[in-house]
């Protein structure tokens, strides 16, 4: 199982950048997936998430408005548009993988880190002023 993230970079503030994870080893149709960030010093933190088909999102309160989460079953890709950049949205920011283990979930659910299965690498967001 490989989750490959990439799109990271240096932006200044207020500009925007769109990150891409491509996932290859898992049935990608099959799995929640989510964004995760970490900052130095800082714990890892939810970003937001999506159920399979990209009906049901949910968002972390320091992104909502800002940032979209969305995916291509196609491509086997999920994909973070951020818009609005702030200096505190600087972090490796990391895709995660959950399998989708009953017919019936909340999306909600998905803001914790420990129900995701696979990780990926990790992409570095800067945010200059």
């Amino acid at each position: 199982v490989q989750l490959q993230a990439s799109g990271g970079g240096l932006v200044q503030t207020g500009g925007s950048l769109r990150l891409s994870c491509a996932a290859s080893g898992i049935w990608f149709g099959s799995y929640i997936m989510g964004w995760f960030r970490q900052a130095p010093g800082n714990e890892r933190e939810f970003v937001a998430a999506l159920n399979t088909n990209g009906g049901a999102t949910t968002y972390a309160t320091s992104v909502e408005g800002r940032f979209t989460i969305s995916r291509d079953n196609g491509r086997n890709t999920v994909y973070l548009q951020m818009n609005s950049l702030a200096l505190e949205d600087s972090a490796v920011y990391y895709c995660a993988a959950a399998a989708r283990r009953t017919v019936y979930y909340s999306i909600t659910d998905f803001r914790e880190s420990g129900r995701y299965d696979y990780w990926g690498q990790g992409t570095q967001v800067t945010v200059s002023s």
